[in-house]
């Protein structure tokens, strides 16, 4: 799958994903076959931390 390169259009995508559809970000990563640490780093770059009581990221 094909994420946005963007790091504002990827967080509001994951965000919207683990909202809808996904309880945690290992579930969503396995279920679209993404890379986790890939995510998290780029996001971690732009500012964000992933949290997991939250299931989102802030």
């Amino acid at each position: 799958m094909k994420l946005p390169q963007d790091p504002m259009i990827l967080l509001s995508y994951i965000n919207t994903q683990l909202r809808d559809f996904y309880q945690s970000l290992d579930e969503l990563c396995k279920s679209l076959n993404i890379n986790k640490e890939q995510i998290v780093q780029k996001l971690s770059s732009a500012g964000y931390k992933y949290n997991a009581g939250l299931n989102k990221f802030i």
